[in-house]
């Protein structure tokens, strides 16, 4: 039976490079998002793809979508991601849990009831001190969320252990970007600034998410949960990331610094930690792209715009500081405070 792959949430970072890896693999694919001007110029990049405009929080629509498509498999990637799942509870739970809940049913009710490959986060396993926990994450290591974006993903992923479907869960860590670009929104520099330096990141590159996700919709296995991170050179630490990504774009020193983690506060850190990604690798052999390779990829794509981007540093390093937070009285970040300050409440939801 040819595999008809229906991707949710498309449009997004790793949506998109889903939809181009599916499509590379010869997939028959149908992408889809919410209709907005940006997410239509997205999907003219999508070749051979299909798009349906659909908002997964009507129940209704997303019954006609499954129906019309029947698919094989489904990627499910849309979310209300953080920090906008903090300022926007009752939207991100009705996409995160709610909506996603409605499609694990409709799919389970289908003729042919197909595939789910499921988009989670090691935010499951909650605020990791480097300090107190040095080990690295596993599948294994207990779930304890401290926000309500950690909570949705492990109701999520209770619902799909649950239900009939035949299910895989990638679990990912710190999704980055394959090209350079400047456009950053305040909001996204402030919530990079409030967290601790030297909290430990395992970033992947988001080609190789997209192929992880490509891979997994048509893998010999199934009822498996997976850490989807880059190979060991991708353990990073929160204030080497963006300092590395506007080194390699030609504007090195124009971040203001970060503040350290508070090691004898376990809840005085963010949830990212670095991973045991080796069978993730086994299965679905996806880690095609090194940090290294990465930053080197980078900085060639800069190419003629490096002496425009190095005119441009003082103005950006102006910029920059004028989004970052103020200046704590404290000599360690505080970043669930910080978030509570400008967006709401970001604890895990009442249920």
């Amino acid at each position: 039976m040819p595999h008809k792959v229906l991707v949710t949430g498309a449009c997004g970072l790793v949506g998109s490079e889903t939809v181009k890896a599916l499509v590379a693999n010869g997939r028959q694919v149908v992408a889809t998002d919410l209709d907005t001007p940006a997410n239509r110029r997205t999907a003219q990049k999508f070749g051979s793809a299909a798009v349906r405009w659909t908002d997964l929080t009507d129940r209704a629509a997303t019954q006609a979508l499954i129906a019309d498509v029947a698919p094989t498999a489904i990627v499910h990637l849309a979310a209300i991601i953080p920090p906008f799942c903090y300022a926007q509870r009752a939207l991100a739970r009705s996409v995160n849990v709610n909506a996603t809940a409605d499609l694990i049913r409709i799919a389970e009710s289908q003729p042919n009831p197909p595939r789910f490959v499921q988009a989670s986060s090691i935010a499951v396993y909650g605020a990791r001190n480097p300090n107190r926990f040095p080990d690295v994450l596993t599948v294994d290591t207990p779930v304890s969320p401290v926000d309500n974006y950690g909570g949705h993903k492990i109701e999520v992923e209770k619902l799909l252990t649950a239900s009939t479907l035949e299910w895989v869960v990638l679990r990912l860590g710190g999704v980055v970007p394959a090209e350079p670009n400047l456009g950053i929104d305040k909001d996204s520099l402030y919530f990079e600034a409030i967290l601790p330096a030297n909290n430990r990141m395992h970033t992947v590159d988001v080609r190789d998410v997209g192929l992880a996700f490509a891979t997994a919709v048509s893998a010999h296995f199934s009822h498996e949960v997976l850490l989807i991170g880059g190979d060991d050179t991708h353990r990073q630490h929160h204030g080497d990331l963006t300092p590395a990504f506007t080194s390699a774009m030609g504007m090195p020193g124009i971040l203001p610094d970060k503040l350290p983690g508070d090691p004898s506060d376990d809840l005085a850190w963010f949830h990212t930690d670095w991973m045991d990604c080796e069978r993730a690798q086994a299965l679905l052999s996806y880690q095609q792209h090194s940090w290294p390779s990465l930053m080197a990829e980078l900085s060639e794509k800069v190419g003629w715009k490096r002496p425009l981007f190095r005119l441009a540093a003082p103005l950006a390093r102006r910029y920059l500081r004028g989004a970052a937070p103020p200046a704590l009285t404290s000599s360690y970040a505080d970043p669930w405070e910080m978030i509570r300050q400008r967006w709401g409440n970001p604890e895990p939801d009442r249920t």
